[in-house]
């Protein structure tokens, strides 16, 4: 017989109130921006003193660092897993494979607005000080999927690929935060066909 999984070890206070804080600060970054966002503000959303967030985050810098860490692993997790299903697909059916990762994305970002929000608010020149996340966070990922997509669709060279993934990274964020973000079917529909184009493949998705 299986044992039952060990329940995990309760949240110390300390950890609660970390995450209360790091939650707030996020959803105000992601709406506000870091320039339009203060210690203050955080403080108040969290239902805590400026101290308390300073003791348990540091500097709003560092928190921001947090936010954008956490962001990351996120978008990381549901790319890698995309990814895989991509490389399974890609051989019998490479628009298939194409769309359902095109897909596989906007439903993260459906699901997580914050991680579209963020990175948003930084082609606006937000955070500048923060000039290196791009590299970071943003050029390896990228680079990894340009390189999934040339390697399975042997017609599509890399700079070509580059270029789809940047215009699907650029589209599906510009939907999240757009008027028209109800409108899932009719924006999938337009995606489905954007891949396509831009990686020069035909068929059926």
């Amino acid at each position: 017989m299986t044992e039952p999984p060990a329940p995990s070890a309760p949240q110390s206070q300390a950890d609660l109130s970390r995450e209360r804080i790091v939650a707030a600060a996020t959803a105000l970054f992601a709406e506000h921006g870091y320039d339009g966002t203060t210690t203050r503000t955080i403080a108040a959303a969290a239902g805590l003193n400026v101290a308390t967030v300073a003791y348990h985050v540091g500097g709003k810098g560092d928190l921001y660092r947090e936010v954008m860490r956490r962001a990351h692993e996120a978008e990381r997790a549901a790319v890698a897993g995309a990814l895989r299903e991509f490389g399974a697909r890609a051989g019998a059916d490479p628009a298939g494979a194409a769309v359902a990762f095109a897909d596989r994305y906007l439903d993260f970002c459906l699901e997580r607005p914050d991680v579209p929000a963020l990175w948003m608010r930084r082609w606006l020149a937000d955070a500048a000080e923060f000039a290196g996340l791009e590299e970071e966070y943003t050029r390896p990922l990228l680079e990894s999927v340009r390189d999934a997509l040339a390697a399975a669709l042997p017609g599509v060279p890399p700079e070509r690929a580059e270029l789809a993934v940047w215009t699907v990274l650029w589209t599906v964020h510009g939907f999240c935060r757009s008027m028209i973000r109800g409108q899932v079917p009719r924006f999938r529909a337009h995606l489905h066909a954007l891949v396509l184009r831009e990686l020069g493949i035909g068929g059926t998705p």
